[in-house]
């Protein structure tokens, strides 16, 4: 993705919170047009050739009656599948997706002692990320807007680790993934750093299909703990691995996307992005 492609991403993310700010206006295109400084026709075929959609179907796409609708759907889904067995039965559901294994007690314990992270930097349709990777898979990937303060706060995250910038073969399939749109998720492997909770909770976002979204509530009780909205909250809050442990498909009950580690503009960016993608 290079500065032009960057800067399309930007003008983007404001018309959509230009459109999410205004909605009950219903701006027509040329109001959203003028706000990121183009004509009517350059904004149309700028968001449709980044969205996959026009600003109008994107809208709905992000519309809280959509997401309800969403959060309705009685359809067996691979997230309902995986759970049938139990957690202890989803290993080969997750291996297509993503692979996540837990840090070792030590290495939890010992805040990244004898662990050496190679972090890189990559462009994304949302925004740059910095990833982290150990030689078990990638523990870090979060987007940024200050590329300094980002390898700092990996860095804080494991602070006696070894740390240093060198792009990897793990690096490069998360480029080409967002590259090329391609099945390279089947590819990944995490290596986060999580209490047993906290990872089982990561473990339940892996088996929420792209394109659907469920909620903090239906988490809890997919993992067995119907009372625990609020922890899963927590836990949904401290996911280490941006994208690809897909926290962004959580919402609320009352279907409003609710906050996001990244920002709210972003989650609905992804949100709208991956409709678009699923829904043509």
């Amino acid at each position: 993705m290079d500065e032009q492609e960057i800067l399309d991403y930007e003008r983007v993310a404001n018309a959509i919170d230009y459109i999410r700010t205004n909605f009950k206006e219903q701006p027509a295109l040329e109001q959203i047009a003028a706000h990121v400084h183009l004509s009517p026709y350059h904004f149309q075929k700028l968001f449709s050739k980044w969205a996959g959609t026009t600003p109008k179907k994107f809208l709905q796409f992000i519309s809280v009656e959509y997401a309800k609708s969403l959060l309705c759907e009685k359809q067996t889904t691979l997230f309902d599948t995986a759970f049938q067995t139990g957690l202890s039965g989803t290993g080969r559901l997750l291996d297509l997706f993503v692979n996540i294994e837990g840090m070792t007690p030590a290495e939890f314990r010992n805040r990244g002692k004898d662990l050496q992270i190679n972090y890189g930097f990559c462009d994304t349709p949302f925004g740059p990320v910095i990833i982290g990777a150990t030689a078990k898979g990638i523990c870090h990937l979060a987007f940024y807007d200050d590329q300094e303060q980002a390898v700092n706060k990996l860095a804080g995250q494991f602070p006696l680790a070894v740390i240093q910038l060198k792009f990897t073969e793990a690096h490069g399939r998360i480029a080409n993934l967002f590259s090329s749109r391609s099945n390279e998720i089947s590819k990944i492997r995490l290596h986060v750093k999580g209490s047993p909770f906290q990872i089982k909770v990561w473990q339940a976002l892996l088996t929420i299909p792209e394109g659907q979204l469920s909620t903090y509530g239906k988490i809890a009780g997919k993992i067995g703990n119907a009372k625990a909205s609020r922890a899963v909250g927590t836990a949904i809050g401290t996911n280490p691995v941006a994208y690809l442990i897909p926290c962004h498909r959580v919402i609320q009950s009352g279907g409003q996307f609710g906050g996001y580690m990244w920002g709210s503009t972003r989650k609905a960016a992804i949100i709208g992005w991956e409709q678009a993608k699923t829904n043509p």
